[in-house]
């Protein structure tokens, strides 16, 4: 759900849509992203961790102290009478300002790279006792094994606001079900939310990690938030040639139309090609985005009212929701729905 005028509401409707399409999971994943929860903080990057180890967080501390000034390091506000299985010892966040010292020693292309070379660090330590579950700036992910709605209560989410809110609801199937496998998943301010199977996902690991990304959460949804800062932020692809690329027209179709830009998106980015069943609904600083693999085998429906856009796996949800939709249709396979927010949100 969003709301393009930067309207913000607390976390309850979005865990009552969650919780009514709670057959869609089986308990072993739920989670959710947040836009615009921090406007205290809105220029500082805001690092989600779980700890396995009190000795990981000294270590992560600090490294964080070796490339960011710490603005506030504190534990990320939990309801424990809500019990979770599998819990991490610890989870913190943190409010990091670049640290011009860092910027001075590290030959790296922006603030953003190393943002994402800190959270590579952790994300792949040796002892796998530290993960990074959120980095953007003004938005958090809040994940763990659980339904949503619990996953939602135990993150007092009716707490916070924002203009922007996803939501998943995980059915492992292929890889195990754990804190740091939960959706979304998120690197900067992009976060994924994914129903499906990524069967290409060892081409796109591989892709991924010639320009320096690495995969260490042990789900295959990772690597489209790594897909999207890649094509979009370091490539500057439009984010619907990016969603061309990853739901790639088939070469009849493209032999048909003739359309030479798009024959050559996807000769270049071959290697990113998303294939499998899938929908996904991607957020970003400036937006949201829902679309489908190229012939929609995943459900999604969209809707709007007024400035409000709505995206889910089944209309049930987005009437949980607005019970009265100006307008409600189900995308065409590959062609994604992309709502903006309004110049001035943030």
């Amino acid at each position: 759900m969003m709301f393009a005028d930067g309207r913000r509401v607390n976390g309850e409707p979005i865990m009552r849509a969650m919780a009514n399409m709670r057959d869609r999971g089986n308990g072993l994943g739920g989670g959710f992203a947040a836009y615009g929860i921090y406007p205290e903080h809105k220029d500082a990057y805001a690092f989600h961790i779980m700890y396995y180890s009190s000795a990981a967080k000294d270590e992560v501390d600090a490294l964080l102290d070796a490339y960011f000034d710490v603005l506030r390091s504190e534990p990320i506000p939990t309801d424990r009478s809500v019990v979770l299985p599998q819990s991490p010892q610890l989870l913190w966040r943190y409010f990091l300002a670049p640290s011009e010292r860092a910027m001075q020693a590290l030959s790296v292309d922006s603030v953003e790279e190393m943002v994402i070379d800190v959270v590579m660090r952790i994300n792949t330590r040796p002892a796998r006792d530290a993960f990074v579950f959120s980095s953007g700036k003004n938005m958090g992910a809040f994940k763990a094994v659980g339904y949503p709605e619990d996953v939602g209560r135990f993150y007092r989410l009716e707490e916070y606001e924002a203009y922007m809110w996803t939501g998943h609801s995980r059915f492992p199937t292929n890889t195990q079900g754990w804190w740091g496998g939960a959706h979304p998943f998120t690197l900067l301010d992009w976060s994924v939310v994914h129903n499906g199977e990524i069967s290409s996902y060892g081409i796109n690991k591989r892709y991924l990690e010639m320009f320096g990304y690495r995969c260490a959460l042990k789900t295959d949804t990772e690597v489209m938030a790594y897909l999207l800062d890649l094509l979009i932020r370091r490539h500057g692809l439009s984010i619907e040639d990016a969603c061309d690329v990853m739901a790639a027209p088939f070469w009849k179709d493209l032999d048909r139309t003739q359309d030479e830009k798009r024959r050559t998106l996807r000769m270049v980015y071959a290697s990113a090609l998303v294939n499998g069943p899938f929908a996904i609904v991607f957020a970003h600083s400036r937006g949201m985005v829902g679309f489908n693999d190229r012939v929609k085998l995943r459900p999604m429906v969209a809707a709007t009212k007024g400035d409000a856009l709505y995206l889910a796996s089944e209309e049930a949800a987005i009437l949980e929701l607005c019970e009265s939709p100006d307008r409600v249709w189900t995308p065409r396979a590959g062609q994604p729905v992309i709502g903006w927010l309004k110049d001035g949100v943030a």
